[in-house]
């Protein structure tokens, strides 16, 4: 009974703890009410974009497959630079600022920490899962890709890929967010040493974004719960939602580079990315340029 006791009051205080963590779980509600607000669902397509753009700026692998029987794991880590977006020129006349909608003031830089899984297979094929985590938050990201090597293990050739990857973000609040895209690589490994290799590659990403609000968003959050269930249709409504963003039509180009240092079977890989988001526009005949969304990753793991 004691010992129950005991688990009883340590697992209180991990929610707790749970509860508190969470400064950089997002809150759309603050992006604006689209009921009231004109720039309220350019601003939510700002945030997805942004987002999706983050959650996929990691490759963090050069073309060459594993082999069929090889397996690598590998502990990394992106830190991914967002911007708040502020229109200069707005239907209304005002001049607005797109947040990234953080529980507390957003600190100008996310970190990603996530595990990287990867195995491979015949033909030159290889499929993988990473799977991360927002830092001070609750939510989870995880991806699965799958990649075919069109060319690699030549002395004078360099190798070539193609990797297909889908994304999704977990636990999130109010709103859904995923992204997927085709990506293709070169690169050229070179041996230092017998037991050493160093491999530079870069590439290109074609990454498309969706993302909507699948139920209804409270836009008073101050609310009693008295005052909720007093006046729930009046701050319900079928309008309380964002317009959606279509996968299909959000698509952004992503550039990366980096190298792989392999001693043994000790693997270091350090990369850096850089994703142009284009325009969303904002009125009629008013389009509204993006920042870029710059990252560094690096990853340390075990290659076998």
């Amino acid at each position: 009974m004691r010992t129950l006791r005991r688990f009883t009051a340590i697992a209180s205080l991990l929610s707790s703890a749970l509860a508190l963590a969470g400064p950089n779980d997002f809150r759309i509600h603050l992006l604006g009410n689209p009921s009231t607000d004109a720039t309220a669902d350019a601003a939510f397509k700002a945030f997805a974009k942004e987002m999706g753009a983050a959650l996929t700026s990691m490759n963090l692998m050069p073309p060459g497959t594993l082999g069929h029987s090889g397996f690598a794991i590998s502990a990394e880590l992106a830190v991914v630079s967002l911007k708040a977006v502020t229109p200069g020129t707005t239907p209304s006349g005002t001049d607005p600022v797109f947040l990234i909608p953080t529980e507390r003031d957003y600190p100008g830089a996310t970190l990603l920490p996530s595990l990287h899984i990867r195995k491979g297979l015949p033909w030159s094929f290889e499929v993988g899962a990473r799977v991360g985590w927002i830092d001070r938050s609750e939510m989870v990201v995880a991806t699965m890709e799958a990649r075919w090597a069109a060319n690699e293990g030549f002395a004078y050739l360099p190798d070539v890929a193609v990797r297909f990857h889908a994304t999704r973000l977990f636990n999130t609040r109010d709103f859904d967010l995923g992204a997927g895209g085709l990506d293709f690589s070169v690169g050229k490994k070179f041996a230092i040493g017998g037991m050493i290799t160093l491999t530079p590659y870069g590439g290109w990403d074609l990454v498309f974004v969706g993302a909507g609000t699948p139920r209804l968003v409270d836009f008073q959050q101050d609310r009693t719960e008295t005052d909720a269930y007093s006046s729930r249709y009046a701050q319900f409504t079928n309008s309380n939602v964002y317009e959606e963003v279509v996968l299909m039509e959000n698509g952004h180009n992503r550039f990366y580079a980096g190298f792989r240092f392999v001693g043994g079977v000790i693997q270091i890989l350090m990369e850096v990315s850089a994703a142009g988001l284009g325009s969303i526009r904002l009125g009629p005949s008013v389009e509204q340029q993006l920042p870029p969304v710059l990252t560094f990753n690096t990853a340390l793991g075990l290659d076998f």
